[in-house]
């Protein structure tokens, strides 16, 4: 809401030398958020002057049009002499008015003026244009052309009010009152103590049967509904430079008298207002429930398909308008216009003022559906003053009947269905026990009557709410106005004491370690936003029945191509890995975790909940038992360079055996000891995809996966070649875990080492001949790692050499050559039992 400060001036009596920062920082203090204060005007001086084009001589030979002309200024410049200036606009005539800013000014954004030769003439000054003076979109982009009663040589500073301070505040949906200045003008003469002058005092005749018919035939969407009627408008009626001015501070752009008015209206009471052209409505107006399939173009031209769920104005034609959203181009106010024939000028000379009350759920679904948000939309689903209506509506009448020389008809149609004003009882100390300082009821029944309440009882007080405080529900909302209003600056200070004992589970303290190990490894953390679209799942070239396809749909999505939750880390991560690729970082190592929802299908519906009082344990249970399983994983996608090339030699190329280490540095900070297969699994590489299997209960479940994508999926996403990823599900990892991982006794004995190179067939697995000889060995192995895989002729088709490092150790002495030597056999032998394996060699 953008409030310009001369605005603000007419409902409160400021103190003359008050600025738009002492105001801001009021209004800071009482709890608004004033965001900025634009100086408008700043950097301009005169001489700026009202003149009248006396002569207009199009100079030839140039590129575009130009205009060399003639002004009078009166005795601005001086002289009295016409002033000659040169210009290119092309939308005023000989005896316009026209704003003219002379040689010695300088506008906003420190643009001297002087006489300078262009053209071939000496321009002696500049004819202006609303943008050239900071005023703001008038909707011509053209010469600022004024109203033929202003004299010659008028100060156009003062004229145009183009030196002012606005105010630009940002308006939380629970205080829709301050989208008006009536609101921002209640809450500044709170704030300085002074009396206001209420926009909406006004004295409106009563409702009477001669009114416009109105029939509404769903009280609940709108409970209130005025209508009034003005005939006889002149057609050549302007909205004076007054209104437009306050428009335009306010950040809206001049359109017609009519409508200007009824935007007027709605920023000052804020009561959003229509006006239809009375000569276009047929029958009565109505307002009802769209019926399926009914069609209304917008005043933005677009023609829309309505819902049974939007509500309508309608005649009976059918629907012209939105309600509370926009109105129809069937009934719109047309422009005068003069018949090129005829000469004669044909327009809306007669208007009917709607200012209704519709509910804020109906507006604001209709305004999403339609995907239409207007200055009228923003208000009622924030919430509006039902009892402003007949207000608004009398005033828009006066301006009318002001401006543009219309007649109010006698009839007032006004439509109201019953409703009882809200009261709230609360004991007179309960803004003391919330906010820990002693008000006194004195101070909270003053604050309360400031805001607009009525105030009765001694100890209880029974409050009742004014009708435009629809925040205003519990006796916690009048406690927070109290405490607002005394400021927050003087509620004491208090920093919570935690209880000991209480530190972070151990579920937590893995999540964090696996945090820790991934970036001291080198990865960066990408956060993203947990939903996908299926297209993503499509690309990873999942199976119809693969479990990641039972998808967790929401009901309202922030994105129509990502509706679900996800059901992997990976399409994030990847998507992050791309955009980074793209802005030419291309040795990337990415990791992110999380949760992933997995829908089985036994989910029962959600209950909704109380919010008057705490849910029972059994209604928060039944609330769980609805949700979706959300396991936590881990997981790092990887491109580029692992090892980038230098002097040192090569660079070295991601992997997928980095991926699958990525896995046993996550395993390891849950103390467990990945079992590594072979797999194929989407969206991995079938040759290039191992298995992170764990150990649980006493079998082998599977955790995770790892490797290098599928070509045809870095293809699809748009990735780098040979990218690789991993995932990994930290909850069963922490079930298979020992619980908290014990840190490691250091011998002060020394290790022997023993190399061993086993011969097996090509198809077993590393990993089984790696158990075989870790089980073999025994207590004194410390470590076991595979250093060499080797295939040859001299070792027979089908066949592969795996070489190891076995280190032993003993806590308590030095080993013997006959310890070492009988570890290492035993090992060897284990293998060849289970594995088939052979030294090589021998």
């Amino acid at each position: 809401m953008r409030v310009p400060l001369s605005w603000l001036r007419e409902y409160v009596d400021l103190p003359a030398g008050e600025t738009g920062r002492d105001v801001q920082a009021k209004l800071v203090a009482a709890g608004l958020e004033v965001e900025t204060v634009e100086q408008l005007g700043a950097g301009l001086k005169g001489p700026l002057v009202v003149g009248q084009v006396l002569t207009i001589e199009e100079l030839e030979g140039f590129k575009k049009p130009i205009r060399f002309c003639t002004v009078d200024v009166g005795q601005a410049n001086g002289t009295g002499e016409p002033q000659e200036i040169v210009c290119g606009a092309r939308n005023f005539s000989v005896g316009d008015k026209v704003v003219v800013v002379l040689p010695g000014a300088e506008l906003p954004g420190g643009f001297a003026i002087s006489a300078r030769k262009t053209y071939g003439k000496v321009s002696h000054g500049m004819i202006c244009s609303s943008d050239e003076l900071g005023m703001g979109d008038d909707g011509g982009h053209g010469i600022i052309v004024l109203p033929p009663e202003y004299e010659v040589g008028t100060d156009a500073i003062e004229l145009l009010q183009l030196v002012d301070e606005v105010l630009d505040i940002a308006v939380t949906p629970d205080r829709s009152y301050c989208l008006s200045m009536r609101g921002i003008a209640r809450e500044t003469a709170i704030a300085y103590e002074l009396p206001l002058r209420d926009p909406a005092l006004l004295d409106v005749p009563a409702p009477n049967s001669h009114g416009y018919p109105v029939k509404v035939a769903d009280p609940v969407g709108c409970d209130r509904f005025t209508a009034r009627t003005v005939t006889g408008l002149d057609l050549e009626a302007r909205s004076p430079i007054w209104l437009q001015r306050r428009l335009q501070k306010a950040g809206m752009r001049p359109v017609s008298l009519a409508v200007d008015v009824t935007n007027y209206v709605m920023l000052e009471i804020g009561q959003p207002l229509h006006a239809y052209d009375r000569s276009r409505i047929t029958g009565a107006i109505g307002v009802r429930r769209a019926q399926p399939g009914e069609k209304l173009t917008t005043l933005d031209g677009t023609k829309r398909v309505l819902d049974a769920e939007d509500l309508v104005i309608t005649d009976e034609s059918g629907p012209i308008g939105l309600a509370g959203v926009m109105g129809g181009a069937n009934t719109e106010i047309a422009d005068s216009a003069a018949d090129p024939a005829s000469g004669q000028v044909a327009g809306t000379t007669e208007v009917v003022i709607e200012a209704a009350h519709f509910a804020p759920v109906p507006v604001a679904r209709t305004a999403r559906r339609h995907k239409l948000s207007s200055e009228a939309s923003k208000r009622f689903e924030r919430g509006v003053d039902p009892e402003a209506t007949s207000a608004a509506a009398q005033r828009t009448v006066d301006l009318l009947v002001l401006l543009a020389g219309g007649t109010a008809e006698v009839g007032v149609t006004e439509i109201i269905a019953p409703r009882a004003p809200h009261t709230i009882t609360l004991p007179a100390d309960h803004p003391d026990k919330v906010a820990g300082v002693a008000y006194g009821r004195e101070t909270v029944v003053r604050r309360f009557q400031q805001i607009g309440c009525d105030v009765y009882g001694a100890d209880d007080l029974t409050v009742t709410v004014p009708s435009w405080r629809p925040d205003l529900t519990d006796p916690n909302d009048l406690a927070e106005e109290v405490i607002r209003l005394e400021g927050y600056e003087n509620l004491p200070s208090t920093l919570p004491r935690p209880p000991a004992g209480r530190g972070l589970t151990e579920r937590q303290r893995l999540h964090r370690r696996v945090g820790r190990a991934l970036a001291g490894a080198g990865y960066v953390e990408a956060l993203n936003y947990p939903f996908l679209g299926e297209e993503v799942l499509d690309q990873f070239g999942l199976a119809a029945d693969d479990p990641r396809r039972d998808l967790v749909r929401l009901v309202n999505p922030l994105s129509d191509t990502e509706p679900a939750l996800r059901t992997t880390l990976l399409p994030g991560l990847l998507g992050a890995l791309r955009r980074n690729a793209g802005r030419g970082e291309h040795d990337l190592a990415l990791f992110e975790t999380g949760l992933v929802f997995r829908a089985t299908g036994d989910e029962p519906p959600a209950a909704v909940l109380p919010v008057d009082r705490r849910p029972t344990d059994e209604q928060i249970a039944g609330l769980n038992a609805a949700l979706p399983h959300q396991p936590r994983r881990a997981a790092v996608v990887l491109a580029g360079d692992r090892e980038q090339a230098g002097w040192w030699g090569k660079g070295t190329p991601v992997s997928w055996a980095d991926a699958v280490e990525a896995g046993r540095v996550v395993a390891r900070e849950a103390g467990v000891e990945l079992i590594v297969r072979q797999d194929q699994q989407d969206p991995w590489h079938p040759g290039r995809c191992a298995a992170l299997l764990a150990v649980v209960d006493g079998q082998e479940i599977l955790v995770g996966n790892a490797g290098e994508l599928h070509p045809r999926v870095t293809k699809a996403l748009g990735l780098p070649e040979r990218t690789c990823a991993m995932e990994i599900e930290l909850d069963r990892l922490e079930q298979a875990g020992a619980g908290r991982v014990e840190a490691p006794h250091v011998s002060t004995f020394p290790v022997a080492t023993q190399d061993v190179a086993l011969v097996v067939d090509a198809s077993v697995p590393a990993a089984e001949v790696e158990k075989a000889l870790r089980e073999g060995a025994g207590e004194l192995l410390e470590s076991l790692r595979l250093f060499d895989v080797f295939t040859g002729e001299q070792l027979g088709e089908g066949r592969k050499s795996l070489a190891y490092a076995l280190r032993f150790r003993a806590p308590d002495r030095t080993l013997t050559a006959e310890e070492i030597a009988a570890s290492r056999d035993a090992a060897v032998s284990a293998a060849a039992d289970r594995t088939g394996a052979t030294l090589r060699g021998a």
